[in-house]
């Protein structure tokens, strides 16, 4: 791993069906610029995981990488939790 800061998030995997890859969908909150509600937003990020360890509902660290494909830029450091 090269660089000073690399981003890294934490996820849900959503899906397992490809080879090597897992969905992860990473959930944050934002203020509504009027009202001031907090407001659950997320995003889903294509992951690279190497061996396939993870499973639908497992809890995830990702990080930035390069591009390993098309819309794979990110990749899973740990798993923080299995799926029950």
């Amino acid at each position: 791993m090269s660089g000073g800061n690399v981003k890294t998030k934490i996820g849900r995997v959503v899906s397992d069906g490809m080879e090597k890859s897992v969905s992860v969908k990473v959930e944050y909150l934002v203020s509504h610029p009027l009202y001031k509600k907090r407001i659950k937003k997320s995003s889903k990020f294509i992951a690279h995981d190497e061996k396939n360890l993870c499973n639908i509902g497992d809890k995830v660290k990702i990080a930035e990488t390069r591009p390993i494909s098309k819309r794979k830029r990110w990749r899973v450091i740990e798993i923080l939790e299995k799926a029950k």
